[in-house]
């Protein structure tokens, strides 16, 4: 299966949606993604995971590089998830402390107001 990542905003917070399977080969194009919208000047973006199937340990490492780089920008990563079988692989690793995790995206805009 293949990935989609597209942009759009919430106000003025870019929101990157995610869909398909985010696994070593697909994983990239996230990055990619995420790397272009930082290194244009934003430091604060939600990662919508509502469309993935699939997250392997690549896709995670994608975004805790992203956590990081936002987080070294003074800026945010939060997350949007409701998939039990995704929110598991956060749980499992320990990530759940580490990202704050909505269950919608409006839920991460008014988290980022807050």
């Amino acid at each position: 299966m293949d990935i989609t990542v597209s942009r759009t905003t919430a106000g003025d917070v870019p929101i990157v949606a995610v869909n398909g399977e985010v696994d070593v080969y697909s994983a990239p194009a996230l990055k990619d993604k995420i790397t272009e919208l930082l290194e244009s000047g934003q430091t604060t973006l939600i990662v919508d995971l509502g469309g993935v199937a699939f997250l392997d340990s690549t896709g995670l490492g994608a975004l805790v590089e992203a956590r990081s780089a936002t987080g070294e920008a003074g800026g945010a990563l939060p997350l949007v998830c409701s998939q039990e079988r995704i929110l598991k692989l956060f749980t499992i690793t320990g990530l759940d402390g580490v990202f704050t995790i909505h269950s919608s995206v409006s839920e991460a805009v008014a988290g980022l107001q807050a």
